[in-house]
């Protein structure tokens, strides 16, 4: 596409933006997966994030050297902590030892966050710091308890997965106002398990006497009895249920998000719908058992969902639009005649910046066995595209990126042109964005198998230095080849479906020309029957022909 249709097109989007962050995590232990991985799932959810590819190198640091600490959100220095000997490669939110995490914030009791003007780890700090430093879960775990409580915690309550090759984790935290650190507790999730979080605190009752599979702040209960958010015996102490207020508004919004990944999977999650419409108090519980065991494509689809096939589907009430689409502008709380009512929030929704699915593989060398499946902006109309945790140069079309300043070269950006079009014609363009997201991805996974083997020999055969040339030209490969067909793909849609016409075409896609070798008129859509009798129900006669 030239310069010029470039610039008409981006002249025709609009691109919106808010203040209210929000994350998903969904998560399968490596029992409940087909291929015996540790799978999770991240989308990195902000109106004001850019999406690129994130990376540290390994490094060794000399004694006395200190890292500095910015907040993730706001780019804010919060201090500087001392540097440790050896850190590690850090490619997104993976080191090179299989080690992942992600998060989701939910806020908790007001009360509660930091008030001493002294904490220095917000909860981005403490993931990449914890990726730099830790070969396994549980040392990540340990090292992001130690930090807070030595530096103290500068976030609201939040929710990470922590997940290696053999493992993975629920950690949630919250800070402790005036006191300095923060009151934790995590679980780790059974091999046979799935589960989620979505910016709601999920772990309740738990076997505190369970040592191997539950860990906490020897503080988590005496503080919130002194604080007044917990009176009865220790056994029955609900971390989520002390230091959060679960309103009706937020299990629609938040909970819902897990529960419909849960009923992808398990015939009688439906059950749990009571809890996220708030007709039950019955919490839906921390994680559950599949009827049958997770694909990597179908944790990738799962990051696409917007609650089709339930009482939520956001694609037929009257805020889809005469085109159907799931998706729904902000703000999510709206008032009529004095009573509250809410937009649905799907796990796909439009302001993401990037987004990942992991897994984390033990019976592979770290350098293969660690894959980021990464993607920027929308999680429904991108792609994952493959990077093993050994890259350690960031493709071009992947690197950092301003959220003011268009980049045609950039993933995020080409990949925002295809969504911003797809949200005001998503009947007509999704189809077509389909065939290649399917196409690249399909593509991406079969050719794993050769790739993998070819690196694999060279990490055993100890040739590091052709492994990083190889890893290196895989994820450039990948990312370009993304970008492009993406790039291809915009133009594609604006043509076919400009003025509000749709181009014919043939099976193959390609326009149609007439036997005299002009385009062939021409389809005129227009708008669903439910769109005209709104029409006629909100106007009256106002345009009936005579």
């Amino acid at each position: 596409m030239n310069k010029l249709f470039w610039g008409t097109l981006i002249g025709a989007l609009a691109i919106g933006s808010a203040d209210a962050d929000a994350c998903t995590n969904l998560i399968a232990a490596k029992g409940a997966t087909t291929d015996g991985s540790v799978m999770m799932t991240y989308s990195a959810d902000s109106h004001n994030l850019y999406g690129f590819l994130r990376h540290s190198p390994a490094a060794r640091h000399a004694k006395g050297e200190t890292r500095k600490i910015l907040e993730w959100d706001t780019n804010k220095p919060l201090g500087e902590i001392p540097e440790v000997e050896q850190t590690y490669n850090v490619i997104g939110n993976m080191n090179e030892h299989q080690v992942c995490i992600g998060e989701s914030t939910w806020g908790g009791r007001e009360e509660l966050a930091d008030t001493t003007g002294q904490a220095v780890m917000d909860y981005g700090s403490l993931i990449y710091v914890a990726l730099e430093r830790a070969k396994t879960a549980r040392e990540a775990i340990d090292i992001m308890t130690d930090l807070v409580n030595k530096y103290g915690y500068a976030s609201e309550g939040e929710s990470f997965t922590i997940a290696d090759k053999n493992e993975v984790w629920v950690m949630e935290m919250i800070g402790k106002g005036a006191e300095k650190g923060a009151v934790w507790i995590a679980v780790r999730i059974p091999d046979n398990a799935i589960t989620g979080h979505a910016n709601e605190p999920r772990i309740r009752k738990v076997n505190l006497k369970d040592k191997e599979n539950v860990r906490y702040s020897k503080d988590m209960i005496s503080f919130a009895r002194k604080r007044g958010y917990f009176t009865g015996k220790d056994e029955e102490f609900s971390f989520a249920d002390a230091y959060c207020e679960h309103e009706p508004s937020t299990r629609r919004g938040c909970d819902a998000r897990v529960w419909s990944y849960f009923r992808r999977f398990n015939k009688d999650a439906d059950k749990y719908f009571a809890w996220c419409n708030a007709d039950s108090d019955e919490p839906m519980p921390l994680y559950i058992v599949p009827d049958r065991k997770v694909s990597l494509a179908e944790m990738q689809d799962a990051m696409r969902d917007h609650f089709e096939g339930t009482p939520y589907e956001m694609t037929s009430d009257i805020g889809a639009g005469p085109y159907h689409s799931p998706y729904r502008w902000r703000p999510m709380e709206y008032e009529v005649d004095g009573k509250k009512y809410c937009m649905e929030r799907a796990i796909a929704t439009q302001q993401t910046g990037w987004s990942y699915v992991s897994q984390s593989r033990d019976w592979l060398p770290d350098a293969v066995g660690g894959v980021l499946w990464f993607g920027t902006d929308d999680t429904n109309t991108s792609v994952y595209m493959p990077i093993y945790c050994g890259v350690t140069e960031v493709p071009a079309e992947l690197a950092p990126g301003d959220i003011n300043t268009l980049s045609l070269d950039a993933n995020f950006w080409v990949n925002n042109i295809v969504a911003n079009q797809a949200y005001n014609r998503y009947d007509q363009m999704i189809p077509d964005i389909r065939k290649v997201q399917g196409r690249l991805e399909k593509g991406f996974q079969e050719g794993r198998p050769e790739i993998e083997k070819k690196l694999v020999a060279l990490v055993n055969g100890g040739d590091m230095e052709g492994y990083r040339k190889a890893v290196n030209a895989d994820a450039a490969a990948v990312a370009k080849d993304a970008t492009d067909s993406y790039k291809d793909l915009a133009g594609y849609l604006f043509v076919k479906c400009m003025d509000g016409n749709v181009k014919k075409t043939d099976e193959n896609g390609n326009f149609i020309k007439s036997e005299y070798g002009l385009p062939v008129y021409p389809t005129f859509p227009g708008y669903d029957k439910k769109y005209y009798e709104n029409i006629v129900k909100e106007s009256g006669d106002h345009f009936l022909l005579k």
